[in-house]
């Protein structure tokens, strides 16, 4: 026998198993990734029909938010929207209780796969800064615990900022001023679509339009003050911010029924005192508000049983309906979770729109 012919056979087979070997190797790397693409696209077709499941859920909370205000208004005997109704998250009143609304819950109701959980809140506990006069906005700061040298300069601002025109109040501002700033920007001379507009006017500070949450927002923490009063540059602590009382949307007037103390010491005459006595004489004998035993003013004029002066001017600022409402509609499908927020006006039973909407 050739011995080197059997060597070359030999090497032969050699590398036609190596060259299997590494065919076998290349082969099952593809199959490997071929998998994980697939897998990969599976994921990808999964988390799309998620969204789109998702966005629709968001906007079933929605229109489920629109029926509950509609029915609301429907209800005869309740001429007044407060908090220990269905929409505010409240337990509902006997009449609540034989309308269309008996049963429903705002929390993880079911809309096909998926769930839907609603919070509710009426803007005219707010009061509406696109409209809000010289005299709410002095009460306004004055409540907060703005120094009295600050008040001009921010309600001149306020005033400057919305107006159409470009000129300035004695200490407001109008796009001059601002052309000044690094970076520059122009007066709006409109009414502001948003809360956080307010930081770009003068004399407004992060603290100011947050209030005691400042330190959240801002990253800056909260210092407490050591002793009584400001050191020279510090800024002050205010009792609450301004993002907590006003808001661009709304009708304008004050619901007595939702609004908190703070908003209603904005009122002009209503001091702490009487703020609280309005909560008092809404909330019940159990002084709480939101629950069964609520007792909400049926109109601005039934404010005479807290204060005799005050309800002749109630008309003016006050109003026990709300006709603007901020909804979040937090959505579930499957391991997915998102938030919506829509605005809706409702001008009557028959007629509540969907003005904006959006997600985070």
């Amino acid at each position: 026998m050739n011995i080197s012919s059997r060597k070359s056979t030999f090497a032969s087979a050699g590398i036609a198993l190596i060259v299997v070997m590494i065919s076998v190797a290349v082969l099952s790397v593809l199959a490997v990734g071929l998998a994980l693409m697939m897998k990969t696209e599976i994921r990808l077709a999964q988390n799309a029909d998620s969204e789109e499941q998702i966005y629709w859920l968001g906007r079933s909370g929605v229109e489920l938010a629109r029926w509950v205000l509609a029915q609301e208004a429907s209800i005869p005997n309740e001429p007044y929207d407060s908090l220990n109704q269905i929409w505010a998250g409240g337990p509902g009143g006997m009449d609540e209780t034989n309308s269309p609304l008996n049963g429903v819950s705002l929390q993880d109701y079911q809309v096909g796969e998926g769930t839907v959980s609603l919070r509710i809140i009426d803007l005219e506990r707010k009061v509406n800064i696109n409209s809000a006069d010289p005299v709410l906005l002095r009460q306004a700061f004055t409540v907060m615990g703005v120094d009295a040298n600050d008040v001009s300069t921010l309600v001149d601002s306020i005033g400057d900022w919305i107006d159409p025109d470009d000129l300035p109040r004695t200490a407001g501002a109008e796009s001059d001023y601002y052309q000044s700033l690094s970076p520059a920007y122009l007066a709006k001379n409109g009414p502001l679509d948003d809360s956080t507009e307010l930081l770009y006017i003068k004399g407004v500070t992060p603290e100011m339009y947050w209030g005691p949450a400042a330190g959240q927002h801002t990253g800056t923490g909260v210092h407490q003050k050591l002793g009584f009063g400001n050191a020279p540059g510090q800024e002050p602590q205010y009792a609450f911010g301004m993002v907590d009382v006003f808001t661009p949307f709304s009708s304008g007037r004050i619901n007595i029924n939702t609004a908190d103390a703070n908003v209603l010491q904005m009122i002009p005459g209503v001091d702490e005192n009487t703020a609280q006595d309005i909560i008092k004489a809404r909330s019940g004998p159990d002084g709480v508000d939101g629950t069964v035993d609520d007792t909400p003013f049926r109109s601005p004029g039934e404010l005479a049983k807290v204060d005799q002066q005050l309800a002749q001017q109630a008309g003016r600022f006050c109003d026990v309906r709300s006709h603007t409402f901020e909804v979040h509609v937090t959505a579930h499908y499957g391991n997915a979770q998102r938030e919506f927020i829509a605005i809706i006006v409702r001008n009557s039973n028959k007629d509540v729109r969907v003005v904006g909407f959006r997600w985070n």
